[in-house]
């Protein structure tokens, strides 16, 4: 590594950063911030979201140590996770808690929308990150764009069903049921 190259970033850890944001960027993050900005039913941007995070996250054009990159900063997050979070993770999510809180019923805030919100997330990386167990387990699942197309469908019909069953159980989050639930 030449030092201007560290001079420019600051440090390892700014170059680190830097490739991780790259990495991010490189997944197509944009057609998910675009997908979650459009003026649709929040189904409709559901389904849309969670096929353009697969399609993004699987894309044969995406070279797989972007995935490993990122798996690993998960597994032993460094300073620069943070940062990822701040910048490109937290306003994804906060509009990602809008739209299902407003499915089902719930503030943004709430444990119940966090929970189903998190739960449609860990569906979509439940066939990324341990991609190679999946792939000893069911050696047909390539991810091809036909099967993403699939498993995209099957996980976004997956949890709207929860949503609505969600939502019909335990109605709607307004003020009076607030209320009653605080004392």
């Amino acid at each position: 590594m030449s030092p201007l190259s560290i001079y420019h970033f600051g440090d390892k850890l700014g170059l680190y950063t830097e490739v991780l944001q790259q990495s991010v960027r490189a997944a197509q993050l944009r057609a998910v911030k675009n997908t979650l900005d459009q003026n649709a039913p929040p189904e409709e941007i559901l389904r849309a979201l969670i096929r353009a995070r697969l399609r993004s996250i699987n894309g044969k054009d995406l070279p797989d140590w972007h995935s490993r990159l990122l798996a690993h900063e998960l597994a032993q997050p460094t300073p620069a996770l943070r940062q990822l979070i701040d910048k490109v993770t937290r306003p994804i999510c906060k509009r990602l808690l809008e739209l299902i809180g407003g499915m089902i019923g719930f503030p943004p805030n709430d444990d119940n929308t966090r929970l189903c919100a998190i739960s449609v997330v860990g569906q979509v990386f439940a066939y990324v990150l341990p991609s190679p167990l999946l792939t000893e387990i069911w050696p047909e699942l390539k991810m091809t764009p036909e099967q993403v197309e699939r498993v995209a469908d099957h996980i976004a019909d997956f949890s709207l069903s929860y949503l609505q069953d969600f939502r019909l159980k335990h109605g709607s989050m307004t003020p009076s049921r607030k209320q009653r639930l605080s004392k």
